[in-house]
């Protein structure tokens, strides 16, 4: 755990309690504040009592006293409408900021060279961060991996000399973090996602500009140039005399780093270098992880990696759980887990890296659905529908693909299973990848994901 002093002597009030909001209690009273907890849920509450915090309704506290609000990224900052403990704190005109903000202040606090390298955007984040953590090991640095990717900033080691963080940043975490100023900020890509939650496409885009904009004095910003809102930011981070490097999976580029079929090039005022190539790595295939791949050499030479080092990370990346996951084979059949694709531009990434593919989709829909997959309908052999999104997917893919609604998981997969294996095509793929949200029959992706794996690897005759 990392111990927050940066409120010692103070009163903190934290709402949500669920793990980050748990551990930030813990780090806060281990640096020597007082913290005051509470969440609308009753069971969530009686844990934390148990736990021995002092849980109090914040309605009832006098905020005078209050030196600053935690709030759980998942409660409701401005959209739909701020939650009530944000307008009581914000009337009391304390501060609202969540846990990568506590990391932020200390590190800073802490003086230690502390290198921090904090990842963003709609796709690819947790993959990217997963990479740089890896390359970064292998190569023989004292590495720290968390944030959204899963385990909370706060649980990390203690800040220590040379000790470099690598941190997934949500926009719902930075829209808690004024003080993020990163040694490396990586901005993969921007396109539609949570706007429940930040109301415009501008709101969001501008949250997500934040990670490489931020970066401290001397730092380096690392931006995927790949759409609209990507080259914008990218341009105004080098309007404003920052150190920015431009990356590509989509075309060269006169100075930064793209891809190139299965290399990674870096250009120099147009002159090129190979870094480090990609064939043969089965966990970074297709398009997208050939982006995710660039920006992370990209970080690992801003950090000062040397390519030896880096090629060697890449070709030993063993890929993320419930991303492009390969967790089993029948056969010839190959069953996929790539339950992190929870909107339609995440699946698109999937469909785009295989044929013939047996296709479970659906779960809490997101906005637009999976109309814009169309141009990938053509390489679905069949698809398996589940959740409250397979009435309106079989509506778009009526007369376009071939489809049933297989209403829950296990119906999918043993259906999927069974065609692909009757099929007789050569790779025949059955592929969750839902494009939606978990939320209407799981918890979370996770644990979808990792029903999906225990399903498949029920089926007999299947190796994982």
């Amino acid at each position: 755990m990392i111990p927050v002093t940066t409120f010692a002597g103070k009163t903190v009030a934290i709402f949500g309690l669920g793990k980050s909001g748990l551990l930030a209690a813990g780090a806060l009273i281990k640096g020597g504040a007082r913290v005051i907890v509470f969440d609308d849920d009753e069971k969530s509450r009686a844990n934390a009592q148990a736990a021995g915090l002092i849980v109090q309704d914040l309605r009832e506290v006098d905020w005078s006293k209050i030196a600053a609000l935690v709030l759980a990224p998942g409660v409701p900052l401005t959209h739909p409408a701020p939650h009530w403990s944000v307008k009581l704190a914000h009337k009391a005109e304390v501060d609202i900021i969540g846990d990568i903000e506590l990391f932020c202040r200390e590190r800073a606090l802490s003086g230690a060279n502390c290198p921090f390298v904090a990842i963003t955007g709609t796709n690819g984040k947790s993959t990217t961060t997963a990479l740089i953590s890896h390359i970064l090991a292998s190569a023989g640095r004292d590495v720290q991996m968390g944030g959204n990717i899963g385990v909370p900033v706060l649980a990390l080691e203690p800040l220590a000399p040379g000790r470099t963080y690598v941190i997934e940043v949500s926009s719902y975490q930075v829209d808690l973090a004024p003080s993020l100023h990163p040694t490396v900020g990586v901005l993969l890509n921007v396109t539609e996602d949570h706007l429940d939650r930040h109301g415009t496409m501008e709101n969001y885009a501008a949250l997500k500009a934040l990670v490489p904009a931020a970066i401290e004095p001397g730092g380096t910003a690392v931006v995927a140039v790949d759409d609209g809102y990507t080259r914008d930011v990218a341009d105004r981070i080098a309007r404003a005399g920052k150190n920015i490097v431009r990356v590509s999976a989509k075309g060269p580029l006169h100075d930064g780093l793209y891809a190139e079929g299965s290399l990674i090039v870096r250009a120099t005022a147009g002159k090129t270098k190979v870094i480090a190539q990609l064939a043969g790595i089965g966990s970074l295939r297709g398009e997208h992880n050939a982006q995710n791949a660039a920006c992370a050499v990209a970080a690992c030479l801003a950090l000062g990696v040397d390519p030896p080092a880096i090629q060697k990370g890449l070709t030993t990346f063993p890929g993320l759980a419930h991303r492009m996951q390969q967790v089993g084979r029948k056969g010839n059949v190959l069953f996929v887990n790539d339950s992190k694709a929870t909107n339609a531009d995440s699946a698109a990434k999937a469909l785009a890296s295989f044929h013939d593919i047996f296709w479970i989709a659906g779960g809490k829909p997101k906005t637009g659905g999976i109309a814009g997959l169309a141009g990938f309908f053509p390489r679905i052999r069949k698809a398996y529908l589940i959740g409250e999104a397979a009435a309106d997917f079989a509506v778009t893919l009526e007369g376009k693909a071939p489809y049933e609604i297989a209403g829950i998981l296990s119906a999918a997969v043993a259906a999927a299973a069974h065609d692909a294996e009757a099929s007789g095509l050569k790779e025949p793929v059955v592929l969750l990848s839902p494009a939606c949200a978990s939320f209407d029959q799981y918890r979370n992706f996770e644990v979808r994901g990792q029903a999906f794996t225990e399903l498949v690897r029920a089926i007999p005759g299947v190796a994982a």
